[in-house]
């Protein structure tokens, strides 16, 4: 039934996307493209687009954009002119019998009048480089990726691409660290909105919701200007969703592959429910009525008992399988219809993939100190983990150009992932003194909304208003996580069904949605090519969060026979224990755990200048005012109520100088200050635990919001179209940052959090993109990149704080280096290429060790991936992909004692596209 019902789903889909497209004007040659200031990279609005000595002529939109149609075939010549810019002739364009032709334009305003500038299609074409040119022209220190650099890589989604951007370092496949920091100092948005997180102790957007397939690009500001949200010290990180490109066009993707450590394989694997491949798995495990309208706080009768275990589902234990492949596919569409003086674009989009992942060999344990002083293993597990992933998701944008002064846009996005995990591990206790088995099912099931409207537009000139509303829900859940403990003292295994932790059952769920409105007013001092302006905005920010964590213990009442308590536990919980006037088992919510609610509002105003000092000298200052009110509320399950209220207002600074040293080279120097608020969950006391083995973390509502001052310089050369080499060199410093830390306990060891009394963090970052056809003509298809950031950072905590950590040590997340490297080779039709990626990222810090421990640190990991594009036949193109190529293994260490290893195993997958 699931299959047929990913077959209709697919079919609709199919005829959703063609039926446009069947109605859209056939057989018209056309130019069109982009107009765009070459030194600041932003849209031309109005300039005069011309085939010299024809009638065709337009004048671009809004956002630069101009379409020449009924263009002759043949070779054709175009001339664009705007007042206050040098005009420029491009010649050599070929435009086929009833082709599209993009060319985009590149005008330089002019401070003195000059001839006009002629120069060839294929020269302008390289003039023109996205991701380079949005690095170069912005007023801060940014670092871009490209569609173009993502589809020549294996990576699936925005987590994955975003590790190729300097000092960008991903952690468990979602959370971004940038220049060593941890994921608290980095924020996310989609089409420059902030969206909300699906994740429980977190802020941040996990970025494997994002498939790439469905981007335009990913920038990553590492400097604050006070138009950015003021609450991130690592980098501020926009996911742009695809748009329209000025060419209609239809597409079409396939793709398979396999796992050398799952595919074929025999493994644990989760048992699925009928709807875990459309990731809707969620509903068929939901909390049972019975079990969500009891009263514990009152003495239950037998057969309430009996009937709230029979509620549960009847499943612990994963299905021994074989592995199968991976697999996908997508569909877009992108058009424009012409209505009047207007223009509608629209671009639609869906994505599915399909996943088998696996930690083989997976072995955890913990550490405490020998008599020899030195770290020594503890309660050491060892086994395997299954895991089926699901990542689907579309988007619907559109435009629509109100002559030439204004656009309004809707952008859509949704898009949701399932992972369905199986583990089974055996080891030993060191409390309890007794080797076990441990199995757990565990199903998470996420999913991210945003809508988005915004309107920009042009008065006179030299304003520019752009205003918007935006919309974003979020959920996860993780619907009945099942964990039971076996005694293997035994000849035969028994289920350890006296103590709480025997046999456990977790309901989480976690919705939050955010309403945004900005509006942001920029005026030019002036003629706009001048550069000089004042830009003013504001934002209302409006989110809410519901948290529910409830987790119930089956345990025994009495003590049954070695028979019974050695069966399956599918056997033991089948109803033989629980039938009429039986009095075997007991339910019982457990302590850890319970719900809580975050209500934020934030309204914040900023003014910022741009004012060339000289030709060369650009300062670009002003500061902003955040108010942030937040209110957690928070409920054990035993009922027990708590309240956070932190509410701050704040002036963040920013000071930037740019420096022009010639035509291909700059200098940057910035001073900023930003803030870094705690997480809902920090706030909220609850004590969440795992079972046997692992950590209790509990929340902190006396934590406060960190302030943080960062110092930038950076140097840049763009030797030629496409190369960048720059060296930068960071410092920051940090007022209260907030730290994970062990607390000073007795017995079960306790994880909190904690605000430092201070900390820095520095260091040099290196980037490279080079051709390297200037050394010789036959290397003329190949580039090489390569970028690295050597960091320190240095923590200190207050010894009164209640922590048990080293009280001088590195910030947790703290790498020392971050290297990554490539090298492309392009085929000189542009059709093919073949692309190496390597990345290795330093030890780094995960928790900081309880004293006398040592820290507990993650090792270096070498990776390798391959990634090959090619044609097949006419619009058909075939990839080949190869990840995770080395399988170096993960590996966690406290000293000589491993915390945690596994290997993922290598995936190879192949895939086929057609474009029209």
């Amino acid at each position: 039934m699931t299959t047929r019902l990913i077959a209709r789903c697919a079919n609709g889909l199919v005829v959703a996307l063609l039926l446009p497209a069947s109605l859209m004007a056939q057989g018209e040659a056309r130019i069109n493209g982009r107009v765009l200031n070459s030194e600041g990279g932003l849209p031309l609005a109005g300039a005069l687009v011309t085939i010299p000595g024809s009638s065709h002529s337009v004048n671009t939109t809004v956002d630069g954009r101009y379409t020449l149609r009924g263009v002759p075939a043949g070779t054709v010549t175009i001339r664009a002119v705007k007042i206050g810019y040098t005009p420029k002739l491009v010649t050599g364009i070929v435009v086929p019998q009833s082709g599209v032709v993009t060319q985009d334009v590149t005008l330089s305003p002019r401070a003195v009048e000059l001839s006009e500038i002629s120069v060839t299609a294929a020269v302008e074409k390289g003039s023109v480089n996205s991701a380079l040119d949005e690095q170069r022209n912005s007023v801060g220190i940014v670092n871009a990726i490209s569609r173009e650099q993502i589809a020549r890589s294996p990576d699936g989604d925005a987590a994955a691409a975003i590790q190729r951007v300097s000092g960008a370092t991903v952690q468990d496949g979602k959370y971004v660290f940038v220049r060593g920091l941890g994921d608290r100092y980095t924020q996310a948005s989609l089409n420059g909105a902030r969206i909300p997180s699906p994740e429980p102790e977190k802020k941040i957007v996990p970025l494997d919701l994002f498939p790439s397939q469905l981007l335009e690009g990913i920038s990553t500001s590492k400097t604050f200007t006070p138009d950015q949200p003021g609450d991130f010290a690592g980098a501020s990180v926009n996911i742009r969703t695809r748009e329209f490109s000025g060419r209609r066009f239809t597409g079409f993707s396939l793709s398979t592959g396999f796992n050398t450590a799952v595919t074929g394989k025999t493994g644990f694997f989760a048992p699925s429910t009928g709807r875990d491949l459309l990731a809707l798995g969620a509903t068929d495990r939901a909390l049972p009525s019975l079990l969500r309208a009891t009263d514990f706080t009152q003495q239950l009768p037998s057969a309430q008992v009996n009937s709230l275990i029979g509620s549960l589902r009847n499943v612990w234990s994963p299905a021994t399988r074989t592995g199968t492949p991976n697999g996908g596919y997508g569909m877009t569409l992108g058009g424009a219809i012409p209505t009047g003086s207007s223009q509608l674009s629209y671009l639609l989009s869906g994505t599915y993939s399909y996943a088998q992942e696996t930690k083989a060999g997976q072995r955890r344990a913990l550490a405490q100190i020998g008599s020899n002083g030195q770290a020594e293993e503890v309660d050491r597990y060892d086994g395997s983990t299954g895991r089926s992933t699901v990542l689907w998701g579309g988007i619907a944008n559109f435009g629509v150009t109100l002559g030439t002064q204004s656009k309004l846009s809707l952008n859509t996005t949704y898009n949701r992932t399932m992972d369905n995990e199986g583990r089974r591990e055996s080891g030993s206790s060191e409390n309890l003194a007794l080797p076990f088995e441990i199995t757990r099912l565990r199903y998470v099931e996420r999913s991210i909304a945003s809508g988005q409207l915004a309107m920009h537009q042009e008065f006179g000139g030299r304003h520019l208003l752009d205003y918007g509303v935006t919309f974003s829900k979020v959920a996860r859940r993780e619907p009945d996580r099942s964990e039971i403990v076996y005694d293997r003292s035994t000849a035969t295994p028994t289920w350890f069904g006296f103590a709480n932790e025997g046999a456990v059952r977790t309901f989480a769920d976690l919705g939050e949605h955010s309403l945004e409105a900005n509006a942001n007013w920029q005026f030019f001092l002036g003629a706009p090519s001048a550069g000089r302006s004042v830009k003013v905005g504001g934002i209302y920010r409006s989110t809410d969060r519901d948290a529910v964590n409830t987790a119930y213990s089956l345990s025994l009442v009495r003590p049954l026979p070695e028979a019974v308590t050695s069966l399956a536990p599918e056997q033991i919980f089948d109803g033989r224990l629980t039938g009429t006037g039986e009095s075997n088992l007991r339910i019982t919510p457990l302590a850890a755990g319970g719900s809580y609610t975050a209500s934020d509002k934030l309204v914040a105003g900023y003014l910022m200048t741009t004012f060339p000092i000289t030709p060369a000298l650009e300062l670009v200052t002003g500061a902003r005012i955040e108010r942030s009110q937040v209110q957690v509320d928070s409920r054990s399950t035993a009922g027990e109520p708590s309240t956070a209220t932190p509410a701050y207002t704040d002036v963040l600074p920013s000071v930037a100088l740019n420096l022009k040293l010639g035509t291909r080279t700059s200098l940057r120097l910035s001073g900023t200050q930003t803030l870094s608020r705690p997480e809902y969950r920090e706030l909220s006391p609850i004590l969440f635990r795992e079972v046997i083995g692992f950590d209790n973390v509990k929340g902190n509502p006396e934590l406060k919001r960190a302030l943080i001052q960062n110092y930038d310089l950076r140097w840049e050369f763009y030797p030629h179209r496409g190369e960048v080499v720059s060296l930068g060199l960071f410092a920051k410093k940090f007022t209260d940052p907030i730290e994970r830390v062990y607390q000073g306990t007795s017995g079960t060891r306790i994880i909190s959090y904690v605000n430092a009394a201070s900390a820095d963090n520095y260091g040099v970052e290196l980037e490279l993109r080079k051709g390297l056809g200037t050394l010789a003509s036959v290397l003329q298809p190949f580039d090489v990149f390569t970028n690295a950031t050597v960091m320190k950072s240095t923590i200190h905590i207050d010894p009164t704080s209640g922590s048990v950590t080293n009280a001088a040590r590195k910030m947790v997340g703290q790498a020392p280096y971050v290297v990554n490297a490539g090298i492309t080779w392009t085929h000189p039709s542009g059709n093919a290429s073949a692309t190496a990626l390597f990345n290795r990222v330093g030890e780094r810090i995960t928790e900081a060790g309880e004293t006398p421990l040592p820290d507990v640190i993650e090792q270096p990991r070498n990776v390798l991936d391959l990634s090959l594009r090619f044609p097949v036949a006419g619009a058909l193109s075939a990839r080949l992909d190869g990840k995770n190529l080395l399988d170096t293994p993960y590996r966690i260490n406290q000293g000589a004692v491993i915390r945690e290893s596994y290997r993922a195993g290598r995936v190879i997958g192949i895939g086929f596209s057609w474009t029209q």
